[in-house]
């Protein structure tokens, strides 16, 4: 990293800092589900939020679009959904002569921050239109090929109760994410704070914190912060303990799990350690990064058996299995 990178590193902080406080005039509690988002939007990755209804999915990505002055979008997932009702579609105008011209009616995608809410909601087709347009930033329609906003990022919620009427996400979509971060209850005090501050007449405003542009640099930053070689075998290790074939893989993967994380599990390590570096105020990544993120990447990416879900095991608990045989083996 050269001087200016570190002048940016150091900006960075203390923008996250202010971020922190900005979704905070909006949200109360949820402060490890802040930095698990901020850590998403930094390292430009796609995050699938975990919770039960009423626990401000929406509010969160809506408040963190304000703070940083990007626009946001929300689509609805239902199961008449079609692709172009999220990607828009090819429509004829008559210009100022009279003429007849096919132009393109962008949809609800074309957002920097898009919140997919109850992704799992509609079918597959559907589905696959998100998929290319989290991949590729862009969508396709007809025979026009269209460029997303940059930053380009996708929050999608997803309700772990009710699953009457869902569609299972395909792997290959689940693996688009960077993190699936997990919402839970508020404590009581905060519980006490959202009754009180969500039934009053006063309203508090978003403060913005960054410029699309400096959210753009930022991005631009966070490839280039350093991370130790040692962070990057433990990340490539971590990743392939939860393939059930290979040789170090703990017992209960060996038993519960069906396929492990794909090289996309380590890659998402990798960089999302490099922003937790940043949001942190470090110029480089290490292996705390890298065991603090590793629930929150990996457990997405595994395909648990049949006798795991008879024995009700959990993502959660062998990727904890798994830092835990990790941790044992470097002392």
């Amino acid at each position: 990293m050269d001087t200016a990178d570190i002048e940016l590193l150091k900006k960075t902080t203390d923008a996250a800092a202010r971020l922190r406080a900005a979704v905070a005039t909006k949200v109360v509690g949820q402060a490890d589900v802040v930095e698990l988002m901020l850590t998403a939007l930094f390292a430009r990755g796609h995050a699938l939020l975990v919770g039960v209804p009423g626990l401000a999915k929406t509010l969160l990505v809506s408040t963190l679009a304000e703070a940083l002055g990007l626009t946001f979008g929300r689509v609805q997932f239902t199961p008449d959904l079609l692709p172009a009702d999220i990607t828009g579609t090819d429509v004829f105008q008559e210009d100022e002569a009279g003429k007849r011209r096919l132009s393109f009616l962008a949809g609800p995608i074309f957002h920097h921050l898009v919140l997919a809410d109850e992704i799992n909601r509609t079918p597959p087709k559907t589905q696959a239109a998100l998929l290319q347009a989290m991949q590729e930033r862009r969508v396709t329609v007809g025979a026009s090929t269209h460029s997303l906003p940059d930053p380009f990022l996708v929050f999608a919620t997803r309700n772990p109760i009710e699953q009457e009427g869902t569609y299972p996400l395909p792997e290959a979509q689940l693996d688009r994410f960077l993190l699936e971060i997990h919402l839970d209850y508020p404590s009581e005090n905060e519980e006490r704070s959202i009754a009180r501050k969500t039934t009053s007449a006063e309203t508090s405003t978003v403060p913005q914190v960054l410029s699309a542009d400096e959210v753009r640099a930022i991005l631009g930053l966070i490839p280039r912060v350093p991370v130790t070689e040692e962070a990057v075998e433990l990340a490539v290790r971590l990743g392939r303990m939860t393939r059930p074939s290979t040789e170090d893989a703990p017992e209960d993967v060996r038993s519960f799990v069906r396929f492990g994380a794909g090289p996309r599990g380590s890659q998402a390590l990798v960089i999302a350690a490099k922003a937790r570096a940043v949001l942190r105020g470090e110029a480089a990544a290490d292996i705390e990064d890298i065991f603090a993120l590793a629930v929150p990447v990996l457990r997405h990416r595994m395909v648990l058996s049949y006798r795991a879900e008879a024995e009700g095991k959990r993502d959660d608990e062998l990727v904890h299995a798994i830092v835990e045989a990790a941790k044992k083996s470097r002392r």
